[in-house]
């Protein structure tokens, strides 16, 4: 510092600071000495300007964070990085699905119109994208789609049941409605299989399509490598897509990316929203079944003989059906009729007179239908033409059949993708019907479990399903009469849906009490001409409740009395095994079938070739507001006007009865006028009763 004197005598104070190139500068500008007052007003304005800085940050991420928040948005959904929301049209939550095979990069996001697309995830680059469609004004659906762009990359999704009841996907050894899920399940493939032999496992008669008491309803595309697996504990189902480890194939050509792709769909209620996924995405029958099946029982020769079958046995038995006084749609003589499994022929020594004996059977006005199977076994004369002709399904090289075992031995099976497969197949089922006479076919299995882990079709199957389907067209030429009991983008077919055989007990393993969450479930999957297996069960040993030779008499009345309420009944364990009560209680019901059921079945039958929409219906289907009525597993409509109570409880005389709000007049002449639902606790209802309700 240097101090001068001023002319008035008082010093001032400069400063001389560094100057550049070597010299000094002195500034002739006087420095005034900060006090202490004057500090805390300099350290507010510089915490003044960063707060102004900060907020104007703040404000610009905001506006920011405003338009990336629009950018994930598509009407009603919400995108995130780590999965997705739906809403209704009131705000509420409907859907919630979670990526948990990757998060999404949300800056490699962008919207083009109805389409919001991304392009990578945290993992490396995806093809994911969201669009929007509205196929009706009170319909909002979105097409899902991530496909991973390196291999063995798989793609998941969780989509939590979010306090809601769901329905579909596929029959099962144990039936609920709604599905049940229990304990954990690793996502596996979700194919068709025979759930009697493999419990574990998805039935014979599956589809991607599930529903939702929150007016949701997704389908997974047809693409897709599917995998199913679940969670209990967090009431979450997993959709996964992979190749690794999978009897999936990637298309001819392509690699094996994962794509996991699907639709979901919010509609104003369920009932509302299925019946727009059905007419979208479910094919539909062309034709109604004769109206002969939907009247009168057929009658099968499995149950009470299993393969102990003989022309005697067969006579004797249609015999009975005429002298105790029941109608017949037609007789079905089940396994086995021939010497050898894949052979077309008569056994003789069980069936000396084939040709008499149908024309024996015609002349009483009975119909014959036959049992057969997609199976040669090895032992089989016809096995050898078979190989030659390339007729079997191949192991991996093509180079020789696969082998596989099935529950009547080890052979080959037929190649339905195999033209020359079909037309020699169905050249032999053409050749029984023009020799015998032979009205139609119950065709058996058909499920991919009886296919090897790895095989070769002549056409490349990218999803082994698609055997099941190309095994179902085989009935198409029978449709009239025939019987499948596995389906996969089937319902096309026109014929009639048989359930997987039933154990003779009373639960929901194959029991009873499964049948009415099983054809509920298949109905929902759009296969509506339903035959609910044989009255009483199948008898099979160990696993029927009874005296071991029949099932329990009482289980068999219940059986029965369910069964008139279905759109076909069968019998296999005739009536008259047990004694006369019995019998009189068949000719009740199957009387009350023809005359009140049938009618029905049969108008709706007809509406089913347009709409697509169930026979069999669940209660929620006219009271879709009714939260007790998404419960109800023991109780069903016919169309809507026909309510069906049945007793499915051993010892029971009585039931309590669910009874939605509307008019309804009971089958004992009781009136019901209710604007809320009502509970009819412990209503009687006799062993030789069935209770159901009319709407008036």
């Amino acid at each position: 510092m240097v101090v001068l004197q001023s002319r008035e005598g008082k010093s001032k104070m400069y400063q001389v600071v560094p100057g550049g190139a070597g010299g000094t500068i002195t500034d002739g500008m006087p420095i005034k000495k900060m006090d202490k007052d004057s500090r805390p007003l300099v350290g507010a304005g510089v915490i003044g300007v960063i707060l102004v800085i900060a907020a104007v940050t703040a404000w610009c991420y905001y506006i920011a964070s405003l338009r990336k928040a629009d950018l994930l948005k598509t009407e009603l959904l919400d995108l995130n990085k780590d999965g997705f929301l739906i809403r209704n049209q009131a705000g509420g939550i409907v859907l919630k699905m979670g990526f948990r095979s990757g998060t999404l990069d949300l800056d490699s996001c962008s919207k083009e119109g109805v389409i919001l697309r991304c392009s990578r995830s945290f993992a490396g680059k995806v093809n994911f994208f969201i669009m929007t469609v509205k196929p009706k004004e009170t319909v909002m659906c979105y097409r899902v789609r991530w496909e991973e762009l390196e291999s063995d990359r798989p793609v998941e999704h969780a989509m939590s049941y979010n306090g809601s009841h769901w329905y579909g996907g596929a029959e099962t050894a144990v039936q609920h409605w709604p599905i049940a899920i229990s304990g954990q399940q690793a996502p596996k493939p979700f194919v068709t299989s025979d759930v009697y032999s493999n419990r574990q496992d998805f039935g014979g008669i599956l589809e991607r399509y599930w529903l939702s008491s929150n007016a949701t309803a997704i389908k997974i595309n047809d693409s897709v490598p599917f995998h199913l697996g679940w969670n209990d504990t967090e009431k979450t189902m997993y959709f996964q897509a992979r190749y690794q480890d999978s009897p999936y194939k990637p298309a001819l050509g392509q690699p094996p990316y994962a794509e996991l792709s699907y639709r979901v769909c919010v509609g104003p209620d369920v009932t509302s929203i299925h019946k727009v996924m059905v007419r979208r995405y479910f094919p539909k029958p062309n034709k109604v079944p004769a109206k002969e099946m939907f009247r009168h029982p057929t009658w099968s020769t499995w149950a009470l003989h299993k393969t102990n079958i003989s022309q005697d046995k067969l006579l004797s038995y249609a015999e009975n059906i005429r002298k105790h006084g029941f109608n017949c749609s037609h007789l079905e003589l089940d396994d086995r009729y021939t010497k050898r499994y894949g052979e077309f022929e008569f056994d003789q020594q069980k069936f000396p007179n084939a040709s008499a004996m149908f024309q024996k059977l015609k002349a009483d006005g009975l119909l014959i239908s036959l049992w057969t199977h997609p199976f040669v076994n090895y032992d089989s004369s016809n096995f050898g033409q078979c190989v030659e002709k390339g007729l079997f399904v191949m192991e991996p090289t093509g180079q020789l059949p696969a082998l596989v075992k099935w529950w009547n031995g080890i052979g080959g099976i037929l190649d339905f993708t195999n033209p020359e497969a079909r037309n020699w197949f169905l050249s032999q089922l053409r050749s029984l019907r023009s020799k015998y006479g032979v009205s139609s076919f119950k065709l058996d299995a058909g499920e991919t479990n009886y296919l090897p882990w790895q095989f070769r079709t002549r056409a490349h199957l990218s999803d082994p399903s698609t055997f099941t389907r190309r095994y179902t067209e085989m009935a198409i030429p029978f449709n009239e009469r025939a019987e499948l009991r596995s389906g996969y983008g089937s319902q096309n077919i026109s014929c009639f849906f048989r359930l997987n055989d039933r154990d003779s007990v009373w639960g929901y393993e194959l029991g009873l009490k499964s049948l009415i969450p099983a054809v509920l479930t298949i109905s929902i999957l759009g296969y509506q001409f339903i035959l609910p297996d044989m009255i009483g069960g199948n008898a099979y040993a160990n696993r029927t409740d009874g005296n071991g030779r029949l099932p329990d008499r009482e289980l068999y009345i219940r059986w029965l009395e369910l069964s008139a309420f279905m759109p076909s009944m069968q019998f296999s364990i005739p009536p008259w095994e047990y004694d006369e009560e019995v019998v009189a209680i068949a000719l009740k019901f199957t009387e009350l079938h023809d005359t009140l059921v049938a009618p029905r079945v049969i108008e709706l039958a007809g509406e089913v070739l347009d709409t697509g929409d169930p026979i069999i219906r669940p209660l929620w289907w006219i009271a879709t507001s009714d939260e007790t009525a998404y419960q109800i597993d023991s109780q069903f409509l016919i169309g809507n006007d026909l309510m069906v109570a049945p007793v499915l409880e051993p010892g029971k005389q009585e039931r309590d009865i669910y009874l939605p709000a509307g008019r309804w007049k009971s089958y004992k002449g009781e009136h019901y006028d209710n604007k809320e639902p009502i509970h009819l606790t412990d209503y009687p209802v006799d062993l030789d009763e069935l209770a159901y309700f009319e709407w008036v």
